[in-house]
């Protein structure tokens, strides 16, 4: 039943797995197959997805993934959590 929608459960889910599997660990991914996971990573991140969970999802490393980010032009996240700075003069 084709209910007109662009991305479908599982059709999502096809394409998840067919990316996963040319993304086996180690492998180059260029060209075309590039630019898509790239376009889906940056997605996912700006979706509020984190790089180590990116990494997770796609079985391939940080590294990997923070680099198809940078090359997507995508503005990275600060790493949140304490930051270390001057302490603030007490009175």
């Amino acid at each position: 039943m084709d209910r007109g929608d662009h991305e479908s459960p599982e059709r999502t889910s096809y394409e998840e797995a067919r990316v996963a599997e040319t993304l086996k660990k180690g492998s180059r991914v260029t060209g075309p197959a590039r630019e898509k996971l790239a376009a889906d990573l940056k997605r996912k991140y700006e979706s509020g997805a984190s790089i180590r969970a990116l990494a997770e999802e796609t079985g391939r490393s940080y590294g990997f993934v923070h680099r198809m980010l940078s090359e997507a032009d995508v503005t990275l996240r600060g790493r949140g959590g304490a930051t270390r700075g001057k302490k603030a003069p007490t009175a």
